[in-house]
């Protein structure tokens, strides 16, 4: 079994690539995406990123796949889909 990432000092996550261990990554639909904020402001690993236009991205260099932004869109606009193998 491959290991992920270690983290072993405090406060250096930023440094390391803490998205390597998600099974699942966030799709957002811009065309369903009424730009209200709330992915960006429930993420727990502030992986989401606001946009120019207003919209949301996610960084994958972070995003560790837990689905709460998914869960907190009132609008359905972010999927969960399963993480591609390696």
């Amino acid at each position: 079994m491959e290991v992920g990432n270690v983290i072993t000092e405090a406060g250096n996550a930023a440094l390391r690539k803490t998205g390597d261990w998600r099974t699942q990554r966030p799709i957002t639909d811009t065309e369903k995406c009424n730009k209200c904020s709330l992915c960006w402001l429930h993420c727990p690993d502030a992986a989401i990123k606001p946009l120019e236009d207003g919209y949301y991205e996610s960084d994958l260099f972070y995003c560790k796949g837990c689905g709460i932004c998914a869960k907190v869109c009132p609008k359905g606009a972010i999927t969960m889909i399963e993480e591609e193998e390696k």
